[in-house]
């Protein structure tokens, strides 16, 4: 059973900047896809960005250029680096962890960001 936890949320500035952590068990999390998911009020949960096993990056149009997600296999943690806020990033975030040899799809129990002034 392989657990997700997510730290980091919290209050950020418009215009500020917040980093996210997603902390995986397990022992090839190297092999892992892990993505970061948003969820607002009332709205459905979506891809925010996602980075693979070979470091390959994915982005949402609505935070490319301000996000920005990463990886550490030695620390078993995948980070989302968040700048330039904006109160329309308000959500909580959700991290996914898929490897599809192993049948895995595990979520995090979610982090609440809340952007204002």
């Amino acid at each position: 059973q392989v657990q997700v936890v997510e730290s980091g949320g919290g209050l950020g500035q418009p215009g500020g900047s917040l980093r996210l952590s997603c902390s995986a068990s397990g022992r090839v999390f190297s092999m892992y896809h892990v993505a970061w998911y948003r969820q607002a009020p009332g709205k459905e949960r979506d891809l925010v960005a996602s980075i693979d096993a070979g470091g390959r990056r994915n982005y949402a149009d609505s935070v490319r250029g301000r996000f920005t997600i990463s990886r550490d296999n030695a620390k078993r943690t995948v980070y989302l680096q968040m700048n330039g806020l904006k109160p329309e990033d308000t959500a909580v975030y959700y991290c996914n962890v898929k490897e599809a040899r192993l049948g895995l799809d595990t979520w995090g129990q979610g982090t609440l960001v809340t952007v204002s002034s």
